[in-house]
């Protein structure tokens, strides 16, 4: 199988000479390399040109989303691999990530991603969304160890260092550009798999300084995640689960207010409500075209307690 690397980047220069390093080591070396630059001004731009890498110069900052999307688009390989500039790869992580694309109804591998800082620490092995609206990075902030060595199925990859099947993203639509960035790949994995397609864990091991390689906006990261909450929720949720969503948006609201970052929080809210009435048009069509109920797409899971998510506190 064809395989493609699109690095989506901004301003990562100081990232780029590992990361490269870990491409030049792979035993199944990607076919294409394509750089897809938000408006770097940190000196990323000539030391890729230096290096003669293919580059896709955007001039500004248009997000996570938008940047990847015009990678995909780009490059002609079955197989795409999302990388991160702050992410550091084994040698055979793309041989072994490419290689689950092999079996038919896989649209995107996740990998195991530990904290560049300490190895020995997982930052995310496959995503989970539940019928709260919360996207747990699965182990994130646990041990490494032998449960995160087990190949398995997740609910989606976390796209800083995943590989997706070329032609099932662009069917599902590709990136959610509205979105910018954060929540855009659980959107994504959602999309896939109401339309029948899995997500797989691979557990090899890639990196990451973990926000090393942000390109967000004035708006902070936890604005970004409560705004992309709720337009994930409008665009897929069924009404019957709003109550366990108001349960965890209240629960979230009294912890910003705990924490002294309710402003931040409600203005994340806020940037929400102009993109709610295209989310809500578009719920009819994302069912109509879905190959699976929406409860198979996002099962049951416990929402309050200890088993309710992915933090080292709990089980999973």
């Amino acid at each position: 199988m064809r395989t493609a690397v699109v690095v989506p980047s901004w301003n990562g220069r100081r990232w780029l000479p590992g990361l490269f390093a870990s491409l030049d080591a792979q035993t199944h070396p990607p076919d294409e390399v394509v750089v897809v630059d938000n408006g770097s001004t940190d000196g990323s731009l000539e030391w890729l040109a230096e290096r003669g890498v293919r580059t896709i110069a955007l001039g500004r900052n248009t997000g996570f989303a938008f940047a990847v999307n015009r990678g995909i688009e780009a490059v002609g390989a079955e197989a795409v691999a999302l990388v991160n500039t702050d992410v550091e790869l084994a040698p055979d992580w793309l041989e072994r990530a490419v290689a689950r694309l092999a079996e038919p109804d896989v649209a995107a591998v996740a990998t195991k991603m530990v904290l560049m800082a300490a190895p020995g620490t997982i930052d995310d092995a496959g995503d989970v969304l539940r019928r709260d609206g919360v996207a747990e990075q699965r182990g994130h902030g646990r041990p490494d160890g032998p449960r995160f060595d087990a190949p398995g199925e997740v609910f989606s990859a976390c796209a800083g260092a995943a590989v997706y099947r070329r032609a099932a993203v662009l069917d599902a639509g590709g990136f959610d550009e509205r979105l910018f960035a954060y929540l855009e790949d659980v959107d994504l994995g959602l999309r896939l798999r109401l339309r029948g397609w899995r997500c797989v864990y691979e557990p090899v091991v890639a990196r990451h300084a973990r926000h090393g390689s942000d390109g967000a906006d004035a708006t902070p990261i936890d604005a970004l995640v409560a705004r992309n909450t709720v337009l994930l929720v409008a665009k897929a949720f069924p009404v019957r689960w709003l109550p366990l969503v108001a349960y965890r948006q209240a629960a979230w609201a009294w912890e910003a207010l705990r924490e002294r970052r309710l402003r931040e929080h409600l203005g994340g809210l806020a940037r929400a409500v102009p993109l709610l009435p295209a989310m809500l048009r578009e719920r009819r069509a994302l069912r109509r075209g879905a190959a699976v109920p929406v409860e198979e797409a996002v099962p049951a899971r416990p929402w309050r307690g200890p088993r309710a998510g992915g933090h080292p506190e709990s089980p999973e």
